[in-house]
């Protein structure tokens, strides 16, 4: 008997345990995040991209066979319409392609891409990229220049305003070959071309004879470190000579190529 009351507190305690432990066990994993909605954020990166991505229009100078220029911003479909151009030809005047030389001839266009000058020259203008940057100048302003001697159909025309880019008699000796306009065009980029490349190994010049005479006094790393760099300039220099070159000799030893313009 004196168990009863015992049993009795053990079986409410019991009760009360298995109270306590209904329902399901915490999990010891966090709970998955739930969805929220679109962030306002996410809206304006997206309305930024899309905006970038419309709007892909570059900024261009129009010359046409007279030497008359104008500024026009066009994105790339409409180059390729308007050139009649394959999309790969103008991806050759991309970023990717900048140091890479190259003289694409086309059945209605020839896509230049030398050093710094990115141009489209059909049969009746050119079309050439980024016309603002401090290495183009020179080009657009030759072209202003000799366009409208190089188009004259008589040599006496020539007065005292000829262009000084180059000398006269090479100038008239130009004109007296009746040169497609396209290859007009390609020989006043080739003049600039080869100016800009010719200043630049005369800046190397002098900056490598102090440097060597520097070595011939003191043979020490620091020296060596920068003839070493003036090495590297050259080398890069010499590859960029020799594209321009190669693409020359290709273009002309190319009969299906010049079949188009002569």
């Amino acid at each position: 008997m004196g168990k009863g009351p015992l049993s009795l507190k053990r079986s409410s305690s019991s009760r009360r345990r298995v109270k306590k432990l209904t329902g399901p066990p915490p999990s010891p994993f966090p709970s998955p995040p739930q969805p929220m909605g679109p962030s306002p954020l996410n809206n304006s990166l997206g309305a930024v991209k899309a905006k970038k991505k419309a709007g892909g229009a570059r900024l261009w100078i129009r010359f046409d066979r007279c030497g008359g220029s104008e500024l026009v911003e066009c994105d790339k479909n409409a180059i390729i319409r308007r050139a009649a151009i394959p999309p790969r030809d103008l991806r050759s005047l991309g970023p990717v392609f900048s140091h890479s030389s190259s003289i694409l001839a086309r059945e209605k266009a020839m896509v230049v891409n030398l050093e710094f000058i990115k141009a489209i020259v059909t049969a009746e203008e050119v079309l050439l990229l980024d016309p603002l940057r401090q290495e183009v100048l020179p080009f657009a302003d030759q072209l202003r220049q000799q366009l409208p001697y190089k188009t004259q159909s008589r040599v006496d025309e020539l007065d005292s305003t000829a262009p000084q880019w180059l000398p006269l008699p090479e100038a008239v000796e130009g004109l007296q070959c009746d040169l497609p306009f396209e290859f007009q065009v390609l020989e006043i980029a080739l003049e600039v071309v080869c100016t800009y490349l010719d200043s630049s190994v005369a800046e190397l010049e002098m900056e490598a004879y102090p440097v060597l005479d520097e070595l011939a006094r003191n043979v020490s790393t620091k020296n060596l470190e920068l003839v070493r760099s003036l090495k590297s300039n050259l080398t890069r220099l010499f590859a960029r000579v020799q594209k321009v070159r190669d693409e020359i000799e290709h273009l002309l030893d190319d009969n299906e190529d010049m079949h188009i313009y002569i």
